[in-house]
């Protein structure tokens, strides 16, 4: 039986539903249809009951959690909720029932249905608008936008001024103060128009406006033209104030009076203004303290309250306590709505369907099928899905919302769609009446959702489907095809491939999967060709006439064959075998060359590489195997061949072309449209690049490897496996010496290791793992040597690092340490050969700076003659008969014993800055060079052969050095202290210390014996080599001792006589003094010590510089004693004057009756001092008089003398 669809619907199909119930549609009429049809979901339920629960808090007392955020997603029904909020409220009779009857027989459960009739019962002000709508062009823009939309519906629903909220202050004050009603009717009688009319035209209306205030209020006619001049300026509102205002407006309506404000779209109002939020929030919050739950502020958005990222912080906490109440429209909801609403089924219909599902379940089960990487599309769950759905297929109801969500943020659409006036409803219930006529086989494919949006979409992408439908090469199904690929074209939860867009347009239970399939990739074909759709991969592209445009110059932009070479090395080398060394073992690593085709990447200075074969790579002969082959031996490369695919070539020439049109345009100022398209341009060049990448992984995947003329057989394996694998055939093919080297060093500590073991504890070179790497590069440097060819380490590191060898740089040099260790080869820096224990070695053969400098060279055998020369002078010198084995070992052992003997040499020649008459300097000094000269010897043959060429020079001074060594050093047992000082050195300085001593007082000493003693001595000190005569020194100067103490004896009595008359004569000065005890003792301490160091005196000047000091002390004892008199007697003067003063003054009268004494200056005194001066130093110097003028130059010097020390006051005293 033939079922038709329309048949089988609970009611008509095509009746008239409003699809999208706008804001201000307030007939009874459609109200009607609205509270009869409205489906109260499960969701629904929960969210009328949650509001209603909180709306009645401000019913039964007080609270400011008075708002209330409606969220959900385009064409959810969030304005059909807020509408029916609307009518609840209000509560309005519609046909003699009330809104809230409606709902009777909704599924509500009596405790929702009592709060909705107890909100309904109270007086409320209902005020529902669209924000958008109701704000002015330019408000926006003002941070305060909300409060003066609010205030301007207020204004509205009292009967005010909304254009004008100042005009709308003077009507309410008109009201309060009971003359509104006479002044409307005063100015109609004036204007001759009504005043709800002519208010709109405020501004012509001046003269009329003036005087009916005048003669209906109490402003004089004065009074009201300046508050007409001045009204606009001087108006403000603030929040506070227009809560306030609310708060007065509910309280003069009654008790429990309420005011609901339903805004509509709040959010696509708000945007990402962060001031229009807390406008919001403080309107809110305002309202809610100055109301207490007797004003409301319910909101639509299709936002979550949480999903504006425009407030943050403290601020958005706060706007969450406002909305306290947010309810959440979700997809479910819709679908249950369309279900109940528009495809409700009859009792046959249902049961015909589900008999038909079970019947062909295995068939659409199999015939809708989407790809693994599509997001979820629900399918039939069972037959009573099938029935509630039918002939729609359940991923419609998503699908559908995201394609009206993408085409209306992509800007595709009109305004009307922006706007939201397209609802799911409505285009349901319009597919389903255009395939009404259609039998029970029909499935409705998702393209005939295109119809329900046409008229709502923007000309430029209505031109494109009109333009296809009048094209001749394109027919019917193709144009499904293209409508299909515009609506799937924002929607990113499907891949827009040939068996998606098949699934999508399956339109009978019976049609054919493969078919659909074929003549969907035919129409694709045809689509591509017209330019009206795009490939990228797998999936196809809607082109809007710029995309169209677009393509088309992206499609001339010329690209040259190398850049898209260069741009697969770039992938290849830089995203896919990413590493610059391949791992060839735990100790080496390989850089190689890259290149693709004849395009290289990065330096080629390396010995092999990796070269990449793609299609375009120009080869006589082609890419056959055995062309690559050849190339394989002419070339120390590994050849991949990936020439058989072409795709990723295909794919980086779109990338490209996209960069070239992006670079063209990226200066260009270009319409919004255009730009947006270059951005999706750079999305899909980024999208390209990863498909080439994957296709290039791809094929060398599979790809052919030849290496030295061989095709690798490799079996399945990624791509870079495969290049490994290869890299390693290749150097085992080319560095067929690498395995020389078998012990490996790790740094440089490693080869000063090798320069810390002994000789006879290195491995001999028959054990040596690396011996085949030491020959190698020992080989190589006789070789070199023997042709007068330099080896420098830098060429050795060069050429023992390349092929065939490959070994890595420390291994060379621990190997070129090795053979100098061993003393098979010898070291040459700046045309000095190194000592062979010398351990900057290290340095000069790994550092940089050394190692072209460094020259290695075979070592010379050296002749027995000049061995035997070396150990016989070093038993001769050093007394060691023995000497290390090896040449380098004597030279080392021969060069510290030098050094030893050098460090004595200098430590005897430091002697001689001292004293310069010490002996042996001459043999000294001569020593010193031969052993520098020895030392500072490089070159091993050089220096055995100076040894023995100077070998009577060394025995020379082995001859002579004792004799100098036992002099300057102390000598125990044969053995020589070179910190103590040598018997005959302590002799030879006493001595000389004598002889200073004599010539020190030889004018005071007259004695020919002494004088014979002292010219001995002195003729042994000036002697080449004393080393015999001076043990005979110790008595010569013991003799002269003794003579020089018997002088001196001799000497001192007359001057210890002298100084005894000093002190006597001192003692004697003091005798009658009374304070002779205070010097006394002082007196005999001093001449006492006088008199000591002169029997002590051991020279002849201290002797005579004795009698000077006790007359110098005999001078000072007596001044003082002078001094203490005077002291005592001016003491003892002023004590007397004193008391005769007091006694003397005669008394005078004061100012009172009293007498006091008189002051009286006394006269002054001359203090006469006394000068001792001794008759010895004034004549001192006059030894001899021998005529009357000495004596008048004596007599003159002492007159002069004496006028000298003669001052005003003063007595000389001479003693």
């Amino acid at each position: 039986m033939d079922i038709k669809l329309k048949s089988m619907f609970y009611k008509p199909i095509n009746r008239d539903i409003k699809g999208v119930i706008k804001v201000g549609q307030a007939d009874d009429e459609n109200i009607k249809q609205e509270l009869e049809e409205y489906v109260v979901t499960g969701e629904l339920n929960k969210h009328i009951d949650r509001f209603f629960e909180a709306y009645k808090a401000g019913i039964v007392g007080h609270t400011d959690k008075n708002a209330v955020w409606i969220s959900g997603f385009f064409g959810s029904g969030k304005s059909h909720f807020l509408k029916i909020l609307s009518y609840l409220l209000e509560n309005r009779s519609i046909e003699g029932q009330n809104a809230i009857n409606y709902f009777d027989d909704k599924g509500l459960d009596s405790f929702i249905l009592a709060n909705m009739k107890q909100a309904g019962d109270i007086s409320s002000d209902v005020i529902l608008f669209n924000i958008d709508s109701k704000s002015d062009s330019d408000n926006k823009s003002n941070k305060d936008a909300i409060v003066n939309v609010f205030n301007k519906v207020f204004n509205e629903m009292q009967g005010f001024c909304g254009s004008m909220p100042w005009l709308a202050d003077l009507e309410r004050q008109m009201v309060k103060d009971g003359v509104y009603e006479n002044f409307k009717t005063v100015f109609e009688e004036i204007s001759g128009n009504s005043w709800i009319e002519a208010r709109e035209d405020f501004y012509y209306e001046e003269d009329s406006i003036i005087e009916a205030l005048s003669k209906t209020t109490k402003m004089s006619e004065d009074a009201a033209r300046s508050w007409y001049e001045k009204c606009q300026d001087n108006y403000s509102l603030s929040i506070e104030k227009f809560a306030k205002r609310v708060k007065e407006y509910c309280d003069s309506k009654g008790k429990n009076h309420h005011v609901v404000f339903l805004v509509d779209e709040i959010g696509q109002y708000i945007g990402d203004s962060r001031d229009l939020m807390l406008n919001l929030q403080t309107v809110v919050e305002d309202l809610g303290t100055a109301c207490g739950g007797k004003c409301f502020v319910i909101v639509t958005s299709q936002e979550g309250l949480d999903e504006f990222a425009v407030v943050k912080g403290s601020d958005f906490s706060k706007i969450q306590g406002r909305f306290d109440t947010r309810l959440s429209l979700s997809s479910a909801n819709v679908d249950e709505v369309i279900k109940k609403r528009i495809l409700r089924k009859t009792e046959g219909a249902t049961s015909h369907l589900k008999a038909l599902y079970e019947q062909k379940e295995s068939i659409i089960k199999n015939l809708l099928t989407f790809t693994s990487d599509t997001a979820e599309m629900k399918l039939y769950k069972n037959s009573e899905d099938f029935a509630d759905v039918y002939p729609f297929i359940p991923y419609q109801f998503n699908l559908l919302q995201a394609a009206f969500n993408g085409v209306r943020e992509h800007g595709a659409s009109g305004k009307s769609l922006s706007k939201g006036e397209r609802s799911l409803l409505g285009a349901y219930q319009q597919v389903a009446v255009d395939y009404m006529n259609c039998d029970s086989s029909i499935l409705v494919p998702f393209s005939a959702f295109y119809k329900t949006i046409e008229t709502f979409l923007d000309s430029s992408i209505r031109s494109v489907i009109i333009t296809a439908e009048k094209n001749d090469r394109l027919d019917k199904f193709d144009i499904e095809v293209l409508k299909l690929l515009f609506l799937v074209k924002y929607v990113k939860e499907i891949n827009a491939n040939i068996n998606n867009l098949a699934t999508l347009l399956v339109d009978n239970i019976d049609a054919s999967q493969k078919g659909l399939k074929d003549k969907v990739n035919e129409s694709l074909k045809k689509l591509i060709r017209e330019t009206l759709v795009q490939k990228n991969g797998d999936e196809y592209i809607f082109l809007t006439n710029d995309e169209q445009d677009v393509n088309k110059e992206i499609k001339n932009m010329a690209v040259d064959n190398g850049e898209v070479i260069q741009k697969v090395g770039e992938i290849i080398f830089d995203d896919i075998y990413v590493e610059s060394k391949f791992n060839y073992s735990k100790k080496y690593m390989f850089t190689f060359n890259k290149i693709v085709d004849d395009r290289t990447r990065g330096p080629q200075n390396n010995e092999i590489g990796v070269k990449v074969v793609t299609a375009n790579f120009d080869l006589v002969g082609g890419t056959s195997q055995g062309e690559l082959k050849q190339l394989s031996i002419r070339e120390n490369n590994v050849i991949v061949n990936i020439a058989k695919d072409v795709n990723y070539l295909e794919e980086i020439e779109n990338v490209l072309k996209i960069d070239a049109y992006l670079r063209l345009k990226g200066g260009t100022k270009s319409t919004t449209a255009i730009e947006d398209i270059k951005s999706k341009k750079g999305r899909e060049r980024e999208e390209r690049i990863k498909r080439a990448k994957f296709l290039i992984e791809e094929s060398l995947r599979t790809a052919e490897v030849y290496v030295n003329g061989s095709l690798l057989d490799i079996k399945e394996k990624s791509g870079v496996d495969r290049v490994n694998e290869g890299l390693r055939a290749l150097i085992d093919s080319k560095y067929n010496k690498l395995n020389y080297v078998k012990e490996f060093k790790d740094n440089t500590k490693d080869l000063f290791d090798i320069m810390d073991t002994r000789l006879n504890q290195m491995s001999l070179v028959d054990n040596d793992p690396n011996r085949l790497a030491v020959d190698e590069i020992k080989t190589h440097i006789e070789t070199s040597t023997s042709r007068n060819l330099q080896v420098t380490v830098k060429s050795a590191l060069q050429k023992f690092s390349n092929a065939p060898y490959g070994w890595k740089e420390i291994d060379i040099q621990a190997i070129i340490v090795v053979l100098f260790k061993k003393q098979d080869i010898k070291v040459v820096l700046n045309n000095e050969v190194l000592a062979p224990n010398n351990r900057e070695v290290v340095n000069y053969v790994t550092k940089r700076d050394y190692v072209d400098r460094v020259i290695l060279k075979t070592r010379e055998k050296v002749a027995t003659k000049y061995i035997e020369a070396l150990k016989d002078l070093n038993k001769d010198l050093f007394g060691f008969s023995s000497l290390p084995a090896d040449e380098d070992g004597m030279i080392s052992m021969f060069k510290e014993h030098s050094k030893t003997e050098l460090h004595r040499i200098e430590l005897m020649l430091n002697n001689f800055s001292v004293v310069s008459k010490y002996p042996g300097e001459e043999t000294l000094k001569e020593g010193k060079k031969l052993f520098v000269e020895v030392i500072e010897r490089k070159d091993t043959l050089e220096f055995f052969k100076m040894v023995y060429d100077l070998e009577d020079d060394f025995l020379d001074y082995a001859d002579n050095i004792d004799n100098i060594k036992g002099f300057f050093f102390k000598k125990d047992n044969g053995v020589i202290d070179i910190n103590s000082k040598g018997e005959q050195r302590q002799i030879f300085d006493n001595a000389i210390e004598k002889l200073k001593n004599y010539d020190d007082n030889k004018e005071y000493i007259v004695n020919d014996e002494i004088k014979e003693i002292i010219e001995e001595i002195g003729a042994i000190l000036r002697m080449k080599e004393p080393y015999g005569k001076i043990p005979t020194i110790p008595l010569l100067i013991e003799k002269y001792n003794n003579k020089i103490l018997s002088l001196l004896e001799e000497e001192s009595i007359p001057v210890l006589g002298f100084i005894q008359t000093c002190k006597n004569e001192v003692i004697e000065t003091l005798e009658g003094y009374e304070f002779k005890n205070k010097f006394i003792n002082r007196v005999s301490e001093d001449f006492g010590n006088l008199i000591k160091r002169t029997e002590s005196a051991s020279s002849f000047a201290v002797l005579s510089s004795m009698s000077d000091l006790a007359e110098k002390l005999k001078v000072r004892f007596i001044n003082e004693i002078v001094a203490e008199d005077e002291t005592l007697k001016r003491i003892k003067a002023k004590e007397i004057e004193e008391a005769n003063r007091v006694k003397e003054t005669p008394l005078t009268k004061g100012t009172d009756t009293t007498y006091v004494a008189a002051t009286v200056k006394p006269e002054p005194k001359v203090v006469i001092k006394t000068k001792t001066i001794s008759m010895r130093e004034l004549v001192k110097g006059q030894k001899v008089i021998k005529n009357e003028e000495d004596i008048d130059a004596v007599v003159e010097a002492l007159r002069r003398k004496l006028k000298e020390e003669l001052e005003k006051d003063t007595i000389i005293s001479l003693i």
